[in-house]
């Protein structure tokens, strides 16, 4: 009875409907007019869209499965792993730096509007350094590794990748003013948010959504990003507000003329969960190991993935550059 206990737990965790449960068991309905209970309604409908995706799949003979399958195995191991290891970083970065906070900001709409773009910011600078430092690709590689895009590459993550996203993005946050409360609820918007973009043709096929492609950052930019075609290569940062893409020259948008080539550049297994979840850590020990001198082996480990110390270069800048000059 206790498996099938924890089982149930495990189904009602994964499509967030704890809170809706409790609601409906209170029979306290105006609960849902609350904060808490807009939180108790939002949070379970990626879980669904995922399902029916996954679905939709089945119909349209597109199920995907080996994609599933891998990142199936990634969220049974992360949810093990995260029974052990359990790092409060936004909590710990919170505690250590509001003191030095260079500006205190209200809960107003217009400090919102500057909250949420400081934290676009972050998220552009944590996003910009896991794709060139090596050693913080091989924590965000697994994210980018499926070969089809679907709602389920959601929970295709490294396990030490959130403590590193969420030192970045919440340092910058709070010393730039962003107070916890504002800081929690656009960790909510933007989470649930960058779920959606991660959204498949069985549901959406034209991933542009309209007009809606010139002002925020829609799923056809994300697919964009989870691209491997040399036009696509590290481009689109950002998670909703996409305009440190445009300020910095990240911004690509998708050209319905190429096909989307989904995964990373090196050859890759993609049915295989240690490959998928550790290859990057494996060729990356590898190089470090056998790169003649010390100074190379901190090159392998800080340089964009793609550096090699004989000058044969693979970075995603050159194939990029060199497939805009061509």
């Amino acid at each position: 009875m206790n498996v099938l206990y924890d089982l149930w737990n495990e189904i009602v965790g994964f499509f967030g409907v704890h809170q809706f449960i409790s609601i409906l068991e209170t029979k306290n309905y105006d609960a849902f007019l609350s904060y808490e209970g807009i939180v108790a309604l939002i949070i379970p409908i990626i879980p669904f869209l995922l399902v029916l995706e996954l679905f939709l799949g089945f119909i349209y003979k597109k199920s995907q499965t080996k994609v599933y399958k891998v990142i199936f195995l990634i969220y049974l191991f992360n949810r093990i792993v995260g029974r052990f290891i359990s790092i409060g970083m936004v909590t710990l970065c919170i505690g250590l730096l509001q003191p030095f906070a260079i500006l205190e900001i209200s809960n107003s709409w217009y400090w919102f509007i500057y909250g949420y773009i400081i934290w676009e910011f972050a998220h552009f600078i944590y996003h910009f350094l896991a794709h060139k430092v090596r050693l913080f690709w091989c924590l965000h590689a697994t994210h980018h590794s499926p070969e089809e895009m679907n709602l389920s590459v959601t929970h295709a993550h490294f396990f030490l990748e959130a403590p590193y996203a969420d030192f970045i993005r919440t340092s910058i946050c709070i010393l730039l003013g962003v107070n916890p409360i504002m800081l929690f609820t656009i960790m909510f918007i933007d989470g649930t948010y960058g779920a959606f973009i991660h959204v498949g043709e069985n549901l959406i096929k034209d991933a542009r959504l309209g007009f809606l492609n010139k002002l925020i950052l829609t799923p056809s930019h994300h697919r964009v990003h989870h691209a491997k075609n040399p036009l696509y290569l590290d481009t689109n940062y950002c998670n909703l507000l996409n305009v440190w893409d445009r300020i910095f020259g990240t911004y690509q948008e998708e050209d319905t003329s190429i096909t989307i080539e989904y995964g990373v550049t090196r050859p890759i297994k993609s049915g295989s969960f240690i490959d998928v979840y550790f290859g990057e850590i494996i060729n990356l020990s590898k190089d470090v190991f056998y790169a003649p001198g010390i100074i190379n082996k901190f090159k392998y480990i800080f340089y964009p993935p793609g550096w090699n110390h004989t000058g044969d270069f693979k970075t995603a800048k050159e194939i990029r550059a060199e497939y805009l000059n061509s």
